[in-house]
């Protein structure tokens, strides 16, 4: 398609004020005939068959059309090296939940199999997290991976899981709903496991940690909660955490920190959809809270540097211009009210004399 077709397509769903290349683009600035919904529908389809995509938005109280060649990712990913790093996965979360169970697992073989359920419960919990992502991208007509888990041989045994979006958002809906997907499942799984895991642990007196050295898991709202209702302590007794109990924890930690409101997390996601181009200042406003935190639990330091690199900002959706239905703006407010109560300040500290 050349420029002279570019524009004839152009012409024919905007009135043409002002039209340029921009970065390797077609752009033209006006007012379009129709909605913004079937612009697209007619653009996409007469470009297409030319690998170009159309990208609408908003600008000085107008309408911006930009056309070009955009490097979708087709390349399908290998089952085998999802596999592996499933089964690599598997092993190191046996080996993080023996760790948590007896102690020491490398003074039997045996010992691997008190990890199993902890390593099941976070699989679970992590799995369902990113097949809600996957399952909401497909429906949606959009091209993504299966999951990548991350193994890790220390304290949890993972670093969690991700999944490549090889397709670009097509409007803000869709971006918010693969954005509040893993969450809401994830969560759904990581509540009720929390809560067996909680049945499970054993209120023990103050004197037998005491002095000793471990871990202190920091509380977010909704782990606070859970743990005042299933267990209520007095002051002269403590908690030891079943491993079932630390899996469900670590799905609420994982759930707070995925819906962080920057970059390409779930919480950029749903950012942008509510707020569009002003997430920008929001995203900027974490990155400073995260290295004001960070004062308190150093990771928060590697979460803003991760971010600066990778970019706070989010990119636009396809279409940038469709308002959020009812539904979609309801789900963003629920996202929120569980960033809320998921997000833990002070997730994890290691003491050498544990006090209370």
């Amino acid at each position: 398609m050349n420029a002279q077709e570019i524009r004839t397509l152009a012409e024919d769903v905007m009135q043409i004020r002002e039209s340029g290349v921009e970065r390797n683009a077609y752009v033209f600035r006006g007012m379009l005939y129709g909605t913004a919904e079937e612009t697209m529908t007619r653009l996409k389809g007469a470009l297409e068959p030319f690998s170009m995509v159309p990208l609408l938005s908003q600008e000085d109280g107008g309408v911006v059309l930009r056309i070009g060649f955009l490097k979708i990712h087709k390349k399908t990913s290998r089952s085998s090296i999802h596999l592996l790093l499933f089964a690599l996965t598997v092993v190191s979360t046996l080996y993080a939940g023996a760790a948590w169970a007896t102690g020491n697992p490398l003074v039997s073989p045996v010992h691997l199999v008190k990890g199993v359920p902890f390593s099941l419960s976070i699989l679970l919990i992590l799995g369902s997290h990113e097949l809600g992502h996957f399952i909401t991208s497909r429906r949606s007509e959009m091209d993504a991976s299966l999951p990548y888990f991350i193994p890790f041989p220390f304290v949890l045994g993972t670093l969690g899981a991700v999944i490549r979006q090889r397709s670009p958002m097509p409007d803000r809906n869709t971006l918010l709903r693969v954005g509040v997907a893993g969450p809401l499942v994830g969560l759904a799984f990581a509540l009720p496991i929390t809560v067996i895991g909680l049945r499970l642990s054993e209120a023990v007196p103050l004197s037998q940690v005491q002095g000793a050295s471990g871990y202190r898991f920091g509380e977010s709202l909704l782990f606070g909660l859970l743990m005042r209702f299933l267990m209520p302590v007095t002051s002269d007794s403590a908690i030891l955490l079943h491993p079932v109990a630390i899996a469900g924890w670590a799905g609420i930690l994982v759930t707070g920190m995925n819906l962080l409101p920057a970059g390409q997390l779930d919480g950029g996601h749903v950012g942008y959809a509510i707020l569009g181009r002003l997430h920008k200042w929001v995203a900027r406003g974490l990155l400073v809270a995260l290295i004001g935190l960070g004062l308190w639990w150093q990771g928060w330091w590697v979460w803003a540097v991760l971010l600066f690199l990778f970019g706070v900002q989010h990119p636009p959706p396809l279409d940038d211009i469709t308002p959020l239905g009812r539904t979609e703006r309801v789900l963003g407010w629920l996202c929120l009210a569980l960033f809320v109560l998921t997000f833990t300040p002070i997730p994890l500290a290691f003491e050498l004399q544990l006090s209370v």
